[in-house]
């Protein structure tokens, strides 16, 4: 996965260390090869591109980051995607956990 989004090379380290599972669904990354849907993508978790930082970027897979698009996370949580996949605010890893109690 090339990092396309200007992430320093200490911050993309840390994250990768962090996020080692989708942070939305949890499930394990898989290569591009085998899965595009499942493979590891960089996720702002507030839609801006422009804000690099520990908070707001993470790893999840394609399906969750195409879900995602550019709605707000908590718009997000409620649809039927989420509620398909039983992603709630309660079982998010704890970065998404800290936007949500932030009011993202």
């Amino acid at each position: 996965m090339a990092n396309n989004w200007n992430i320093p090379d200490w911050l993309e380290k840390e994250i990768r260390v962090r996020d080692t599972v989708c942070v939305y669904c949890g499930n394990e990354f898989t290569p591009a090869k085998v899965s595009r849907r499942s493979a590891a993508s960089w996720e702002h978790i507030i839609n801006d591109a422009n804000i690099i930082t520990r908070e707001n970027i993470a790893l999840c897979c394609c399906g969750c980051n195409a879900s995602k698009g550019q709605k707000s996370l908590s718009a997000w949580l409620q649809t039927k995607y989420c509620k398909d996949r039983g992603i709630t605010p309660e079982n998010v890893a704890p970065v998404i956990k800290q936007a949500i109690e932030r009011g993202l």
